[in-house]
Parts: structure tokens; C-alpha cells; sequence
């Protein structure tokens, strides 16, 4: 039996089946995400409780919940470490995108078939062919989103305009949902692509100036730039295409986080075959650079292989620290932690790298801030909070 109290308690984690307990001890379990997966049916007793019943047990199972400054922990950690890796690698090889891509998808679907398909023989709770088009639109906005630092876009600006995903968001919902917002929502997306074609403007005007000055007087870093500036904007509308049908996929069949998360990492695997010969080209250049001496393991390896290992472990823990955020805290909680990464790892790209960022970038930058943090209606938030704490006082 179950209280209401119990029920109240909306970050609980489906965990399997539990030990036994003692007669009248009450479990804390999360209702709706039982019936949802169809492992337990809900009905209420003479008392008004409810009561779950699950399959091949007589009693439920028991909350596991993790904190979350463990899960905030992990975002920090691995976000802002996998930033810094990427932008080694990029550094000194502007067209290693496609290896760094491999490699992550590589590592996430190995851990996924060992962890999670346990080699494909567990069930799939969502049909292989709706995978084929979510896998094809994930596989898509990653490989362009790497390969779009080949084309003159600094890591700043990278960063800057992906934090522009809410545009494309709301654009099409809006087209597509035929969803309708609020009017503070319509101002915190004026204020989103006000910053970013003020850090784009900018950084255009870098790359003119910087072309004026070439040998040469071509315009093809310019032309080069505004590729890149276009593969981050198909990017970004088919990020936010690929987050409605994954939305209309969890409505019709349950969420199912780790599933998805591993199919869309291993099914594009046989895609990089495509880029074989730029990989293997860049694999060969990595083998090329300065090794580093790993004390622990008693061994020295060419200092990019280190990069890309540690890019690709802490790609891994960014990920699982986002899905353990996204299930034990509020959305609210969740966009204020990732825009917060962002702005530090931003930050960390700006000093230790010494990218070049003007006072109309940091403008720019601020405004995208501000604007995000409106859309997540943090000002509503704050405003009861600061007017209790001015009260006890």
C-alpha cells in the first residue's frame, strides 16, 4: 500500500523488483510510471489508498532515488571536461570532427549493448523502424555540428549558438504542434536571437577583417565562415525536428531513455563507413603527435589519443549526468544547471584558450543568458522567494 504522501514524490526511479519487507511498511513508488510501462495495474482499496500490482510479484518496488548534486555533479564535471578536450583536439586538427564523432558513438554504443540491449537480446519497447528515423536525424546533427568547427567557426561562437536550440523549439512547434505560448516566452526568444546575431555579427566581422589582411585578399574564410554558420543552423532546426518525434514517440509507447540513447548511438555505426578514409587519415595524424606519459598505467601514448579518449569518457558522463538530472529534478532545475555549464564552460574557452571575444560578445552573450533564463521563467520563480525571505525579515 502506498500513501498519498508517498505519491507526491514525482523523482522516483524505477528500479526493479526489491527485497521483502515487513508487514505494514509503507513503499514510496511512482504510480504513473508503472501503468505507463505496462509492468503493474493501479486500483484503490475500501480505504481510498492505492494499490499497485505487479507482474511475477506480490509486492512493489521500492524508490531508489539518487540526489541531485550527484547528478549536477556529473553535468559540471563532465560538460565542462569535454568542452576543454574538444577544443585540444581542434586546435591543432580543425578537421578531426568525424573521428571525435566515432569515437563517441563507438564507446556509447558498446557500454549500451553490454549494459542495456545485454547483445541485443532484450526486448525493444519501441519498434526498430521509428529507430531508423529518430537514428537518422540524431546521426545527422551530430556529425554536422563537428564538422562545422572546420569552417572557421571558433569554439565560442559554437557554443553561443547552440544555445540558441529554444528558437528552433518553439519555431516549430509552433509549425508543427501548432503549440501557443505565452507572451513572456515570444519576448525570451527575441532575446535569444538578438544575442546570437550580435556574437554572429562579430564574429563575421573578425573573419572580414581578417581576410582583408591574407596574402591573398580572398574571400574564402569568409565563405567558409558562413558555411559553418549555415550547417549549425540546418543543425539546430533538425535537433529541434528530431526532439518533437522523439516527443510523439515517448507518448506512444512510454519514455524510454536508455533504450533510445543506446539505439541512436549504434544503429548510424555503420554510416561512418562513409568517412572511413577521413578517419583513418586523422587516426594516422594522431599517431603523429607528442605522446604523454600516463603514470598511473606505466605507458606513454601521442598526446591526441588522450584527448579523444578523454573526450569521448567525458561525453559519457555529461550524457548520464543529463538523463539522471532529467529524471530526479524539475525542468526548471534542469535548464538553470545546463545554462549555467554553458556559461562556465564558455568562460574556461575564453581565458585558458585565449579565443577572442569583444565586449559586444561578452553583450551578445549576456543577452542569450538573460533570455534563456526568461523562457525557463526563473524571474516568476525567484520573485515569491525573494518577497518570503524579505517578509521574515
Amino acid at each position: 500500500y502506498i500513501s498519498r504522501r508517498a505519491l507526491r514524490l514525482k523523482h522516483a526511479q524505477w528500479a526493479g523488483l526489491g527485497p521483502a519487507r515487513e508487514e505494514g511498511e509503507r513503499w514510496s513508488v511512482d504510480v504513473s510510471l508503472v501503468v505507463q510501462r505496462g509492468e503493474g495495474k493501479k486500483q484503490r482499496d475500501g480505504a481510498g489508498r492505492i494499490l499497485i500490482e505487479t507482474r511475477g510479484s506480490s509486492r512493489p518496488s521500492p524508490l531508489v532515488t539518487m540526489h541531485p548534486g550527484f547528478a549536477i555533479g556529473l553535468v559540471f564535471l563532465g560538460c565542462c571536461s569535454n568542452v576543454v578536450f574538444l577544443e585540444s583536439l581542434v586546435r591543432d586538427f580543425p578537421g578531426c570532427g568525424n573521428i571525435v564523432t566515432f569515437g563517441q558513438f563507438l564507446f556509447i554504443a558498446l557500454e549500451g549493448l553490454i549494459f542495456q540491449a545485454h547483445f541485443l537480446t532484450k526486448p525493444r519497447a519501441i519498434p526498430l523502424r521509428n529507430y531508423f528515423v529518430m537514428v537518422s536525424m540524431f546521426f545527422l546533427v551530430s556529425v554536422v555540428n563537428n564538422y562545422a568547427l572546420n569552417f572557421n567557426i571558433p569554439m565560442p561562437l559554437h557554443m553561443i549558438f547552440r544555445s540558441g536550440s529554444l528558437i528552433a523549439n518553439m519555431v516549430l512547434g509552433i509549425i508543427i504542434l501548432k503549440k501557443r505560448y505565452p507572451v513572456a516566452k515570444y519576448i525570451s526568444i527575441v532575446l535569444i536571437s538578438l544575442g546570437i546575431f550580435i556574437c554572429m555579427f562579430v564574429s563575421a566581422k573578425q573573419v572580414s577583417s581578417h581576410t582583408s589582411v591574407s596574402d591573398d585578399g580572398s574571400d574564402s574564410a569568409f565563405i567558409q565562415w558562413l558555411i559553418g554558420v549555415g550547417m549549425l543552423t540546418f543543425a539546430l532546426f533538425m535537433s529541434a525536428r528530431m526532439g518533437i518525434f522523439q516527443e510523439t514517440l515517448y507518448k506512444q509507447f512510454g519514455k524510454h531513455s536508455k533504450e533510445a540513447l543506446f539505439y541512436n548511438h549504434f544503429l548510424p555505426l555503420p554510416a561512418f563507413i562513409l568517412f572511413a578514409s577521413d578517419i583513418y587519415n586523422h587516426g594516422i595524424l594522431f599517431n603523429q603527435s607528442q605522446t604523454i606519459e600516463l603514470v598511473p598505467l606505466g605507458m606513454a601514448i601521442p598526446i591526441m589519443w588522450f584527448y579523444l579518449i578523454m573526450n569521448v569518457l567525458t561525453q559519457y558522463v555529461c550524457i548520464r549526468g543529463v538523463f539522471i538530472l532529467t529524471t530526479e529534478c524539475t525542468s526548471l532545475t534542469v535548464t538553470l544547471v545546463v545554462t549555467l555549464r554553458k556559461f562556465i564552460s564558455l568562460i574556461f574557452s575564453i581565458v585558458y584558450f585565449k579565443n577572442p571575444f569583444t565586449l559586444w560578445h561578452w553583450i551578445g552573450t549576456s543577452v542569450v543568458f538573460v533570455g534563456t533564463l526568461t523562457y525557463a521563467e526563473v524571474w516568476k520563480t525567484l520573485k515569491p522567494l525573494m518577497y518570503r525571505k524579505r517578509k521574515e525579515q
